[in-house]
């Protein structure tokens, strides 16, 4: 928690430069308040650096494609030369991102994750994937990730203005 903390603080002083005046100067605590009631319920401290990652990039305002691009990086796993998410990294990341709608109390059960991971590896012999089925599969919208989608679109349209007047 407290490497996580320092992080934070980095980012956000970073933030803070780049857009003054629109960055709370307590966003690093706040940030760090919910990643521990996502991830360290019983208050031990500990917060897998990855899972914080998966929470910071899914409510980043990056692109869903970059968002994407993003979970497969920390998640998948050197194969040569290429990158590989085997199906348990799969299931750790859906879990790890699972944790965000649950703290509003929109919980997915474990089997939701299981039927997820298995539509991502349906028709798929080997015993990982590559980014391009990975992100195909994302592109498609899985039930367990619908939020993501959802969530992305109306940030996207906040500063969206119409020059339309009604009578």
């Amino acid at each position: 928690v407290q490497q996580i903390s320092g992080m934070l603080v980095k980012l956000f002083q970073r933030a803070r430069l780049e857009k003054p005046g629109q960055v709370n100067p307590r966003a690093a605590e706040f940030t760090l308040s919910l990643l521990a009631a996502m991830y360290d319920r019983s208050g031990t401290g500990y917060i897998k650096t990855r899972s914080a990652a998966a929470a910071l990039i899914a409510l980043s305002g990056d692109t869903l494609l970059a968002k994407y691009r993003a979970f497969f990086q920390f998640y998948a796993v050197p194969d040569g030369k290429a990158a590989l998410i085997t199906r348990s990294a799969l299931r750790s990341l859906l879990t790890d991102l699972n944790q965000i709608p649950a703290i509003v109390g929109e919980s997915c059960t474990l089997s939701c994750v299981e039927i997820a991971t298995h539509s991502c590896f349906h028709g798929v012999l080997n015993s990982a994937i590559v980014e391009e089925k990975f992100l195909s599969w994302l592109r498609s919208e899985p039930a367990v990730l619908l939020w993501l989608p959802t969530c992305y679109r109306l940030s996207a349209t906040e500063m969206v203005s119409h020059q339309a007047r009604c009578r």
